[in-house]
């Protein structure tokens, strides 16, 4: 799980707090229930009139995953497919549909099953690109809800501060109360902006980002097994795949790598030196 979101929304709404404090206000004079229930729920239903009921549910189900951000490493992705290409030379194509079945990514499993069936790698490639097109038009939906309603909040909570600001003004005979009414009627305004650059946006813009690291994964799985099913050779695979990702991405260059007996390279190395000494 990636937690980049909860944190930057709890020092968010954290440094917000600490303003309030420092300048010796109270929070509860934030935490007004009408201008929120305007806000929060007005956002909500004109994003709802907007858009249709499968578009607002569809993202709805999409927030918790965009939440965890959980994305699997390039590496691993390479040095899974390395090893399906090792299987793929030793044994045939015809043992992928035994690795299929160890699969649990459906979109890696129905490429391998379908290589197993012996699909035309143009009509594959096609297939491939097809479902990856579709991930990239459903997750984009999910994001737009959001971004919509980040845009709608600010509107929202103009016109709670405008409906207050009437009230106000229909109790100019009480001057004693113009101050906390005038107060209360820019809370709305407040939550408008806060809501829309504290959590819409923010939300909208980490769907966007998940998703193209979801994408990004499918395509190097694409690349990977329609190589496969072409006979390319491991070692040349892997480096393919690895100029596929940021060097960032990957395992760092200095790792320390063990050969084949187990025994780390920089070791192996110096006793090699120690024996032509």
């Amino acid at each position: 799980m990636d937690p980049s979101t909860l944190i930057g929304l709890a020092l968010a709404f954290g440094a917000l707090f600490g303003m309030v404090t420092l300048e010796g206000a109270h929070i509860q004079s934030l935490l007004l229930p009408p201008p929120m229930i305007l806000v929060f729920g007005g956002t909500l239903a004109v994003g709802l009139a907007g858009s249709t009921l499968k578009d607002v549910i569809q993202a709805l189900k999409a927030l918790p995953g965009a939440i965890k951000g959980k994305s699997t490493p390039p590496q691993q992705s390479i040095d899974q497919v390395v090893k399906l290409a090792e299987t793929a030379r030793s044994e045939g194509l015809l043992a992928l549909e035994q690795e299929a079945a160890k699969v649990t990514d459906p979109f890696l499993r129905g490429a391998l099953q379908s290589i197993a069936d012996g699909t035309d790698g143009d009509e594959l490639r096609m297939m491939l690109e097809d479902e990856v097109a579709t991930k990239i038009k459903t997750d984009h939906g999910a994001a737009k809800f959001f971004n919509t309603l980040g845009g709608y909040a600010p509107t929202v909570g103009i016109i709670g501060t405008v409906v207050s600001l009437t009230h106000v003004l229909e109790n100019l005979s009480s001057p004693d109360k113009l101050g906390p009414m005038i107060a209360s009627a820019f809370v709305a305004t407040l939550w408008g902006l806060l809501s829309a650059n504290f959590i819409w946006l923010p939300i909208g813009s980490r769907m966007g980002r998940v998703s193209e690291l979801e994408v990004e994964r499918m395509m190097l799985l694409m690349e990977g097994v329609l190589a496969v099913q072409a006979g390319s050779q491991p070692l040349v695979l892997r480096e393919r795949l690895k100029a596929m990702v940021p060097a960032h991405e990957l395992k760092a260059p200095g790792s320390k790598s063990k050969d084949a007996n187990g025994s780390k390279g920089s070791k192996g190395s110096k006793s090699k030196e120690k024996e032509a000494a």
